[in-house]
This record gives structure tokens, sequence and C-alpha cells, in this order.
């Protein structure tokens, strides 16, 4: 796996899968994360053939979920097709709250069952799954998973076959990151490590993230807590933002490229 990788959000509004993987080919990447609806858009036959074509591994596939009435009845096939592009790691992606429900102790309840249950189809399929718990403010809506020791703790209940993934954008603010970080690296379930940055002020949780650099995360020393606990893998860029979608997607991943070698000191080859 090169040092970079890049996960296909970071530039998926002006390039589709295809030109995406042209593009990181050319950049001199080696390994990918990209987005079961993307590969929808271009047909699995061509996306399979663009990544073998390139020579290029997946890291990521995103994702399983939201986990809505029935979607378990949907979920074997979605981990089947994922198994098909050899991802490293499936990403679970839970949701909020359902509908009528308040409070988050039943709605974690109810997740941990049902990803207890997509455990057992992707040990059958052959998939590694990941937890990336998110920012707080977004619990209602997109994932009562909220700190690294709520994703540790899943885990640990859980057994093999299921590990975490750190991004700093959701994980920045948490006092016990590094003891969290170090949890995750002893256990063997460190997955992966998505970078960004928070911007000050913040106008979208979702949508307003920052390149690297351009915000106030200690990006080196999550970095360094990251290769403390044992983590040998690349930094991965994901930036859901307005103003970084608009811009052209190769001026997005060279100026990615440079931020990543001058913070992380990362290659790309």
């Amino acid at each position: 796996m090169s040092d970079i990788v890049f996960n296909h959000a970071t530039v998926r509004e002006r390039a589709d899968m295809l030109s995406f993987l042209r593009l990181s080919a050319e950049r001199g990447l080696e390994t990918v994360s990209i987005w079961g609806d993307e590969i929808a858009k271009v047909g699995e036959a061509n996306a399979l053939a663009a990544l073998r074509d390139h020579g290029m591994k997946v890291a990521g596939y995103n994702r399983i979920g939201p986990f809505g009435p029935g979607y378990l009845d949907r979920a074997e096939e979605e981990l089947e097709r994922a198994a098909r592009f050899a991802p490293d790691h499936v990403f679970l992606f839970t949701g909020g709250l359902a509908e009528g429900e308040r409070g988050l102790t039943a709605a974690r309840r109810r997740v941990e069952d049902q990803v207890s249950r997509l455990l057992e189809m992707a040990r059958r399929i052959g998939v590694k799954l990941a937890i990336e718990p998110l920012h707080p403010m977004l619990a209602g809506d997109r994932s009562v998973i909220t700190s690294l020791t709520a994703a540790n703790d899943l885990c640990d209940i859980l057994g093999h076959g299921i590990g975490v993934v750190v991004d700093v954008y959701h994980l920045w603010w948490d006092e016990r990151l590094g003891a969290e970080i170090l949890r995750a690296g002893r256990a063997g379930r460190l997955l992966g490590f998505h970078v960004n940055d928070w911007l000050l002020p913040t106008r979208h949780l979702l949508t307003d993230r920052g390149m690297m650099g351009d915000g106030i995360i200690e990006l080196a020393s999550i970095d360094d807590m990251m290769r403390r606990a044992g983590f040998r893998g690349a930094v991965e860029v994901e930036i859901f933002s307005t103003d970084w979608w608009a811009r052209d997607p190769a001026e997005v991943m060279d100026v990615a490229i440079a931020r990543c070698r001058h913070i992380f000191g990362a290659k790309n080859s």
C-alpha cells in the first residue's frame, strides 16, 4: 500500500469512479477507497476492469448501511459485492435514531445487535468490517457510535473480523483519543486513518471539512498516536467539502498530496 490513499468522496462530484482511478494512477497511487453507489454509476464490470488495468488495490469499501427497516435483508448482497472488490475493510454506516426513537440507549442496543448479525455474514463471505465513530453532533441522524471508546467496546464484545477507522474530523476533540488508539492498536484492530481538518467557523457539519493544514487539528500529533500504536498503513484523504468539490479534481489531489508530504512525511509511491 502506498503512503497516501484517496477516498473517492474527496473528488466524486466532478470525477466518476473511472476518472478517479485514472487520476490516482497518474499520481503513482497504488490503493484507493471506493463507494458502492459510485460503482453502480459506471457498472461493476467496468469498475473491476479499471482497477485491474491500473493495478490498484482497494483499502475501504463504502458502505454497509444505514441500518433502516429491512436493511439486513439486503445487506448480504452488498457484502458479496464488496467482496468482489477485495477491500481491506468494509465500512459500517449505522445511521442515527430510528423514526420515533428518543435517546441513544435503545438505539445503541439495536445497532449492537445489527452489527453482530452483519459480522456473522461478513465472516462467512470473507470480508472485514470497520466501525468509524462519527462526531457526537451527528448522533441523531448519521451514527450512534460517537467515540473511539464506544467502538473499541463494541469490538471487544463482537470478537474477530471487525476493527476501527480513526477519522480526525470526528475524533480530534476526544481527550481519551491517545489511550483509545493505543487500545485499538494493542488489539490489532486499527484498520484505517482518515485525514482532513476542522475549520473555524465550520459552516456545515457534513460538507465543510478542511484540507489538511487549513484548520485547527493537530494532525501530526494524531499521526504520531497512530504510529506508536502500531499502525503502519496509509493516510487516507477523505474531504467532504463543497468548496473543494467545486475545484478541478486533479488540483485537489495534487494539493492534498503536497499537504500529506509536508504534515505526515508521506510519499505517494
